[in-house]
C-alpha cells in the first residue's frame, strides 16, 4: 500500500532533498511540495494524506502551530535544522524528527515508523453487508438484522419489517459477519445477539418469533450474553 506524502517546507533545498528522498522510496507517493504552512493548511484541509514532512520553523505559520490548528492532523515527521524544536514537535506526537542535513538511511528510519504505525490502525468496522437478491444488489445495515434461516440454497434475512431471500450460505454469513454480535445458534439460524428478547428452554424469541438453539450453542450463547 502507498504511502501518501506531502512535504512543507519553505527551504528550497530541503524541498529538493526530500522530493529525491521520496522519489528512491517506492513505498511512498508524493502528493504536493509547498513552501508554507498557510498553503499546507489549506491543502489539507481539502485533501486526505497520510503523512507530511513538516518544516518547523517557517514564517508566519511555523510547523507546530500549523500541526495545533489542524482538527485531524495527519501522521507527522518534523523536519528542522534548529534540535531545540524537537520538544515542541514530540509533544504533537509527532513520528519522528529529522534534523537537518540527515541522511537517506535515517529519513527510511522515520518512513518505516510510519508505515509501522499505519499498519497497525485498526480498520473501521464495516457495518453493513452487501447481498445479491432479486437481481439487485442490496447495502444491508448489520444493526437492522433480527435473524437469518437458512433456505437450501438461499438464506432468508429477517429485519422488523420486511425479509430479503438471498442466494447465499449460512456458512459464509456466520464467516463474515463480526462474531460480537452475531451467534450460529443452530445449524439453520443465525441471530442477532442483541436482539434476542429471551431464552426459554431451546428457544430463543426475537422480535414475534420463536427461533430453535441446539443444545450444544445454548452454554456458548449464554455465556456471549453474560459477558456483554
Amino acid at each position: 500500500m502507498k504511502i501518501s506524502c506531502i512535504i512543507v517546507d519553505d527551504e528550497p533545498l530541503s524541498r529538493d532533498v526530500l522530493i529525491k528522498y521520496i522519489a528512491d522510496t517506492p513505498q511512498l507517493e508524493l502528493r504536493a511540495t509547498l513552501d508554507n504552512a498557510i498553503r499546507a493548511m489549506d491543502y489539507l484541509n481539502q485533501n486526505e494524506i497520510d503523512l507530511v514532512f513538516l518544516d518547523i520553523n517557517m514564517p508566519k505559520l511555523s510547523g507546530v502551530n500549523l500541526v495545533k490548528s489542524l482538527v485531524n492532523p495527519p501522521l507527522i515527521v518534523f523536519t528542522t535544522a534548529y534540535p531545540q524544536f524537537a520538544v515542541d514537535g514530540f509533544e504533537l506526537d509527532a513520528i519522528d524528527y529529522l534534523l537537518k542535513p540527515f541522511s537517506f538511511e535515517r529519513f527510511l528510519k522515520a518512513v518505516n515508523k510510519v508505515s509501522d504505525k499505519l499498519s497497525k490502525t485498526e480498520k473501521p468496522e464495516q457495518n453493513y453487508l452487501v447481498i445479491k437478491a432479486d437481481k439487485k444488489l442490496h447495502r444491508i445495515k448489520q444493526d437492522e438484522i433480527l435473524y437469518i434461516e437458512s433456505a437450501g440454497d438461499y438464506v432468508k434475512i429477517f429485519f422488523d419489517d420486511k425479509m430479503i431471500l438471498a442466494h447465499e450460505t449460512l456458512k459464509n454469513l456466520d464467516q463474515n459477519l463480526p462474531s460480537e454480535r452475531f451467534f450460529r445458534v443452530h445449524r439453520s439460524f443465525i441471530v442477532a445477539i442483541d436482539k434476542i428478547v429471551f431464552i426459554e428452554g431451546n428457544q430463543i424469541k426475537i422480535a414475534d418469533t420463536m427461533v430453535p438453539v441446539s443444545p450444544d450453542k445454548k452454554e456458548e450463547l449464554l455465556a456471549m450474553i453474560q459477558e456483554g
